[in-house]
């Protein structure tokens, strides 16, 4: 390894509080004592392994609350340099934001396509399909938020208090998402489970449920950020809030988890109920366990299991963490999109009612049609159109 820098600067000194991180070299750079809870950064190395890195970038490395450095330091930020001194970003990550943008940008416009339709026509309007409509609305605001937030992010960086209103909004509406999952989960079993305890629950429980719960704990993740704000060293024009932290994060990220696996034991209740009907019923085997199938690959991006499947993957760089990766970000970005496939545009709900609108559209264009022609009779009382007798001569009049 050749690299610039050395561990000479390095040793262990005497620190004024035994509880802070002492120096610490981790084979790159040095880490100076820093204050437990503080995130150090400082100017990336400016050579490795022969090859030239932008030194204007900075890595970065957390000092945990007990004052211990965490395991390794995040290098992500260090781009090397070409010959011509340009800076290349690291085709993976490249390929990886394309497939976010990609396809958030689908699932937006199947979303909003979607939402127009439920709230067009009134045919639809119910408890199951308002639920449905609020949380494509949640799909829309974390995506559209997610998009600005990745396209504006240096000017956020430089704008703290922009930076704030668009961090919080983004996690706000992302745990929101995960409410909403819960909503359609706890009303599915509901119906299928517990049927006799359906009328008991309301539409505004539900929404205080998916709205109101998400905004209390973002309120209390806010207050807590304020009150014991990370120390960001070297670093004046960051913002401490797009920073991710260790502690204050679990406030949002804890929810989220008990969601997805409350939804797991809804799912594997409402499964085995479904397939006890269906045993009930006189059906082959087979087509028993094609309904189930069926019913099972319905739920399983509503009550976002798909999340958990993305949640564990390779740590390490390569050609398989590079495939993990775009399939995760395709996974996460879409899933907008199928929740609009399977509940709107291939929901025989809303395809009956495009039948019936379109079939009293085409009776009631062919009643005008018809309307609009007025008889008229010839001197022998033969039925003659105004249009026929206007096409004659005058003389034949």
């Amino acid at each position: 390894m050749n690299i610039t820098s050395t561990n000479n600067t390095c040793l262990p000194e005497k620190v004024l509080n035994p509880d802070w991180c002492p120096n610490h070299w981790d084979g790159l750079l040095c880490w100076k004592a820093s204050k437990p809870g503080a995130v150090v950064y400082q100017a990336c190395f400016d050579e490795l392994n022969g090859v030239r890195y932008d030194t204007s970038r900075n890595a970065s490395r957390h000092c945990k609350l007990n004052g211990v450095w965490e395991s390794s330091s995040d290098y992500m930020n260090c781009r090397a340099l070409d010959l011509h001194s340009s800076l290349y970003p690291d085709p993976s990550i490249v390929y990886t934001s394309y497939f976010y943008y990609g396809g958030y940008t689908i699932s937006l416009v199947a979303l909003v396509a979607a939402v127009s339709i439920f709230v067009y026509f009134k045919d639809l309007r119910c408890l199951r399909n308002t639920i449905h409509t609020n949380l494509m609305c949640t799909y829309i605001l974390s995506d559209f938020t997610w998009i600005l937030t990745s396209t504006l992010q240096e000017w956020l960086s430089a704008s703290n208090n922009a930076c704030v209103l668009f961090t919080f909004s983004l996690h706000y509406f992302v745990l929101t998402n995960f409410f909403w999952m819960f909503v359609e989960g706890l009303y599915l079993y509901i119906l299928v489970v517990e049927t006799f305890t359906r009328e008991n629950i309301k539409l505004r429980v539900y929404m205080s449920i998916g709205w109101g719960v998400p905004l209390v704990i973002m309120i209390v993740w806010g207050v807590s950020k304020i009150i014991t704000p990370m120390e960001i060293e070297e670093r004046s024009d960051s913002c401490s809030w797009m920073t991710p932290h260790p502690v204050h994060d679990w406030i949002y990220q804890g929810p989220a988890i008990i969601v997805l696996i409350v939804n797991l034991v809804f799912l594997s209740k409402i499964m085995w109920v479904l397939i006890t009907k269906l045993r009930s019923a006189n059906s082959a085997e087979t087509q028993q366990y094609r309904k189930a199938s069926k019913a099972l690959l319905v739920l399983i991006p509503l009550l976002g299991v798909t999340y958990i499947l993305t949640m564990v993957g390779p740590t390490e760089s390569g050609t398989y963490a590079n495939y993990y990766s775009y399939g995760r970000a395709t996974l996460l970005s879409m899933q907008g999109f199928m929740v609009a496939i399977f509940y709107c545009f291939v929901n025989s709900e809303v395809k009956n009612t495009f039948k019936h609108h379109l079939d009293r559209w085409n009776e009631e264009r062919n009643l005008r049609t018809r309307g609009s022609r007025r008889f008229t009779y010839s001197k022998d009382w033969s039925p003659n159109t105004r249009w026929s007798m206007s096409r004659r001569l005058p003389s034949q009049v």
